[in-house]
């Protein structure tokens, strides 16, 4: 047999796959996998449908329906005022993973180091390590997760390529403060350092807080791919509909990826979605959706002895659980799953060191009488 050799060794099946499958076979709540349980608008998915009666089954230009590009243009430019080409400036992706893979693929070269703030998304090391490229990653801290900026600078050197940013970030719900695009500027200002901003879920942002997308910022935005979804805003992830913006030159070698990649993304979604984003409510309207459920949902978990963090953006709360028990967050999450019936993903997974604050992930874009029996059965323990 020819030997394999992995090119990641050390990587195994997504934590959000295993706790999901475990959920489904105990019959648990699933709050681990970040999805809704109920469906997107009917509005929408009738525009699907029309899309395909008239035709538009083939498929669609590899950049992306000129359309929907021109409808992100100028959501992109109300809420931020930004401008982007969308001839050359926008490219529609497979998700928001895809378009995180090729942007790194796209810049980072052997031996480049990319820096990345854990707990992290897990698909962001592999695509660097996949590409020779070294992980630098900063521990963040519970409960507040603050990025500490004295600690980016010692890691900057010449062969610094990329920083990786999530706001809101998944999965501590935290986001980024003026002050932290402040430091942020002050330390890429005389550096050849790419930004890499992961802000899929940047419609669910709660209490009045602000999105510093880096689009808001022109010596931020001239070195960032943008990264974005449609899945998560519009309760589809299914579809896996996502899209990078990015100044020209970088985008013209995202795309020579994106071609090979996957060329090009599914086309009737496309159109449906430029239809959609014409009534800007649609995007608007979502902190206050999503808003009520992580309020409805931190309410009833006041009343357990769990300990609420603070939830900032995103749909996921995450809890500390040190009065309840010292056990490890995973093995205490596979035992709430089991014997509680609540799946939840522990935080120790998405740190490189596996560093173990006791701290889980609790996913609250579901039904209001999902969340009311998540609650009922986490009251027991």
């Amino acid at each position: 047999m020819t030997p394999m050799i992995s090119k990641l060794p050390q990587t195994g099946t997504t934590i959000f796959t295993v706790m999901s499958a475990l959920a489904a076979e105990v019959g648990a709540i699933n709050l681990s996998q970040g999805f809704p349980d109920f469906d997107t608008s009917p509005e929408l998915i009738k525009l699907v449908n029309t899309a395909m009666k008239k035709g538009h089954n083939q498929y669609a230009p590899m950049p992306g329906v000129l359309a929907l590009r021109e409808q992100i243009a100028k959501k992109t430019e109300k809420l931020y005022g930004a401008k982007y080409n969308p001839d050359t400036e926008i490219t529609i992706t497979a998700g928001g993973t895809q378009a995180i893979f090729t942007a790194i693929t796209a810049v980072v070269n052997q031996n480049d180091e990319v820096i990345i703030f854990e707990p992290a998304f897990d698909c962001y090391a592999p695509a660097i390590k996949l590409m020779g490229g070294i992980v630098k990653s900063l521990a963040l801290e519970p409960p507040d997760y603050r990025i500490p900026w004295a600690m980016v600078k010692r890691l900057i050197n010449s062969r610094t390529r990329m920083i990786i940013l999530n706001s809101p970030q998944n999965p501590t719900a935290t986001i980024l403060h003026k002050e932290d695009i402040d430091e942020l500027c002050a330390i890429v200002k005389s550096q050849d350092i790419f930004i890499l901003s992961d802000e899929v879920y940047e419609h669910l942002i709660y209490d009045g807080e602000m999105h510093h997308s880096m689009a808001r910022y022109a010596e931020l935005q001239q070195r960032s791919f943008i990264v974005a979804s449609f899945g998560k805003p519009f309760h589809a992830t299914g579809w896996k509909v996502g899209y990078c913006m990015a100044p020209a030159h970088l985008m013209n070698e995202f795309r020579k990826v994106h071609q090979f990649l996957v060329f090009s993304v599914n086309a009737p979604i496309q159109y449906a979605i430029a239809e959609y984003l014409k009534n800007e409510n649609h995007y608007l309207d979502l902190p206050g959706f999503f808003q009520q459920k992580r309020d409805y949902f931190r309410k009833g978990l006041e009343q357990s002895r769990f300990q609420l963090l603070p939830c900032y953006g995103s749909y996921f709360q995450s809890v500390t659980y040190n009065k309840i028990t010292d056990e490890k967050d995973s093995e205490f999450s596979l035992r709430l799953t089991k014997e509680i019936g609540v799946a939840s993903i522990p935080t120790s997974v998405f740190y490189s060191k596996g560093v173990d604050h006791h701290v889980l992930r609790f996913c609250f874009a579901k039904k209001q009488e999902t969340l009311d029996k998540a609650v009922e059965r986490l009251m027991r323990v």
